[in-house]
């Protein structure tokens, strides 16, 4: 990999992780179409600690207001407020915690395969197309415990562990099939994302570091860059896609998946 290309994993995935299109889906498929030595999970993870970081930052509050709410409820003083929102948290995490070990080696022996990617995009966005067109604005699960609708969003979020479904996409249409606002899913489904990333890291650097662990097939200078990259472009992604959320809709999102899923089955043939 050449540090090129190390930008150019960086920029996708600070576009990508907050489109909802799968960031990972797009970075596996940089070797499918270029025909580049593929670096592995662990660097594609490592690429979402830059988009973590970037969450973390644009979020600071909503995060401060989460370990609150975790306080206040495990004191028995609140249950509702940022109390809540911190339960709701909770529980989606959990929820998805506990499906991604039963799949986890399902994920890893097929999930980057670009068939596999192409109809994940496809059908995945044909969901979130739908859950815009039919989704309502009346729940916020920042204000009161509802113990369903997190269980449903954790549950998708496992989902995500295939590329091509789309972690935020994924997310994002369980919410809004639930009753959440554009804003208001996106935002849960972006916190939502920040224990999943940096356990996922740390279960893959135990593995790739420890005896008989995977070999590392990428410079860490360029991987570090990458990141770097990936944080910078993270942010201002976040930023305009909030913004633009309202006046676009999820349909263009739709549409792009489409097109890139037909890309990808006729390259394959």
């Amino acid at each position: 990999m050449t540090l090129t290309w190390a930008i150019i994993y960086g920029v996708l995935q600070g576009l990508t992780e907050f489109l909802p299109i799968s960031s990972s889906g797009h970075l596996a498929l940089i070797p499918f179409f270029f025909e580049l030595k593929d670096p592995g999970v662990f660097f594609d993870l490592m690429m979402h600690v830059g988009t973590a970081l970037a969450i973390s930052v644009y979020f600071w509050k909503d995060i401060k207001n989460l370990f609150n709410g975790l306080y206040l409820f495990s004191i028995k003083k609140e249950r509702e407020g940022n109390s809540a929102f911190a339960l709701n948290f909770t529980l989606a995490t959990l929820t998805t915690v506990i499906f991604i070990l039963l799949i986890k080696d399902i994920a890893l022996e097929y999930g980057r395969n670009p068939l596999f990617i192409g109809i994940n995009l496809l059908v995945f966005g044909v969901l979130l197309f739908l859950s815009d067109k039919f989704g309502s604005d009346h729940v916020d699960l920042t204000k009161k415990i509802d113990i369903k609708r997190s269980l449903l969003i954790g549950f998708s979020q496992m989902l995500a562990i295939f590329p091509g479904v789309s972690r935020s996409g994924i997310t994002i249409t369980s919410a809004r099939f639930s009753g959440l606002s554009r804003v208001n899913a996106s935002r849960f489904s972006f916190l939502l994302s920040l224990p999943i990333i940096f356990a996922s890291v740390a279960y893959k650097l135990k593995s790739t570091l420890g005896d008989g662990g995977e070999s590392i097939s990428f410079d860490l200078t360029h991987m570090l860059v990458g990141v770097s990259v990936s944080f910078v472009v993270g942010i201002v992604t976040i930023h305009y896609f909030l913004k633009l959320l309202n006046k676009m809709g999820l349909g263009i999102y739709a549409v792009y998946r489409a097109l890139l899923a037909i890309a990808i089955f006729y390259f394959i043939n």
